[in-house]
């Protein structure tokens, strides 16, 4: 079994087919067709389905197994480049969108005076769709909310943020005097994240445990869109500190709620494997970047 077969094999899945991994791995396609019959034959098993072209039970966990081996290789050839002081190479980091607005840039400043040979990938996306490319290798490290339940990763807290009912001005309820509480807004219809997403099941647990439930006005998948369609003046949404940007906060109502946690954000890895020195690295710059409080937006409270 050759590398090339496991990359020819990977490279169909993250991009659909025998040509599109061709173009990919800058080779021909009679290339990658011989690479995956060799690798059938010697594990005589069929790994994709030529009807469909996907991957068969066989093949997905070989693919699994082909991301860490080829993850270990790049990461060889970043620790042996690490032994020369020269941080280099790729790390792919996923991270949820709200963070990403104002950790990316932060982190992009750092790594160029640090370690200006390191590539960084940011992958933005919801903490659900994070944790399983950063389960099976496509992704180096996450920030996510947490808890983030899975056996295959372990988590560190980073820091806390503030969650606030934002509102237009000319809202009912930007015109109250006084603390509000979840019951006060638990028929508003506010626009919400989708259930089963981390920052809903949180919301409705506190509801819950006040005998409430919260009436979605609209839901969708992600919180800054959330946060988008809230400063079209779509409808009303809780959200966090981080999501409101600072040019707008003077344009909207800003409303703590009472009894309301704190959302919890930390770094992610898998639980199995070295990082490599490219991953050490960024880690090293989330925490330094994260441990400067004048580098934090408003509404933010270190855990780390």
């Amino acid at each position: 079994m050759e590398l090339r077969h496991l990359q020819a094999l990977v490279a169909i899945q993250d991009h659909g087919t025998f040509s599109a991994a061709a173009d990919h791995l800058e080779t021909v396609q009679s290339n990658i067709s011989s690479h995956v019959a060799r690798l059938e034959k010697e594990l005589d098993a069929i790994v994709i389905d030529r009807a469909t072209g996907l991957l068969t039970e066989e093949g997905e966990a070989v693919v699994t197994r082909a991301r860490r081996i080829l993850n270990e290789l790049d990461a060889l050839r970043a620790d042996v480049a690490a032994c020369r002081d020269e941080v280099t190479g790729t790390v792919r980091l996923g991270i949820i969108g709200t963070t990403a607005r104002w950790l990316v840039p932060e982190l992009m400043v750092a790594s160029s005076r640090r370690h200006p040979q390191l590539h960084l990938v940011a992958v933005e996306g919801t903490t659900g769709g994070l944790e399983p490319r950063l389960a099976n290798g496509q992704l180096d490290l996450a920030v996510v909310h947490l808890p983030l339940p899975s056996k295959d990763l372990v988590t560190y807290p980073l820091f806390e943020e503030d969650l606030l009912l934002v509102v237009s001005t000319e809202h009912p309820l930007a015109q109250r005097t006084g603390p509000l509480t979840l019951a006060d807004v638990a028929d508003v219809g506010l626009l919400l994240p989708v259930t089963g997403s981390t920052f809903r099941d949180d919301l409705d647990a506190v509801a819950r445990r006040q005998g409430l439930t919260l009436r979605p006005g609209a839901e969708f998948e992600g919180l800054r869109l959330i946060a988008s369609l809230t400063f079209e003046d779509q409808g009303p949404s809780i959200l966090p500190s981080t999501a409101i940007p600072s040019h707008l906060r003077s344009q909207f109502s800003l409303i703590p709620i009472e009894g309301l946690p704190k959302r919890r954000v930390g770094l992610a890895q898998r639980s199995r494997g070295l990082p490599s020195a490219p991953t050490r690295a960024i880690v090293e710059l989330i925490k330094m970047v994260v441990g400067d409080g004048s580098a934090l937006p408003s509404g933010l409270h270190r855990t780390m």
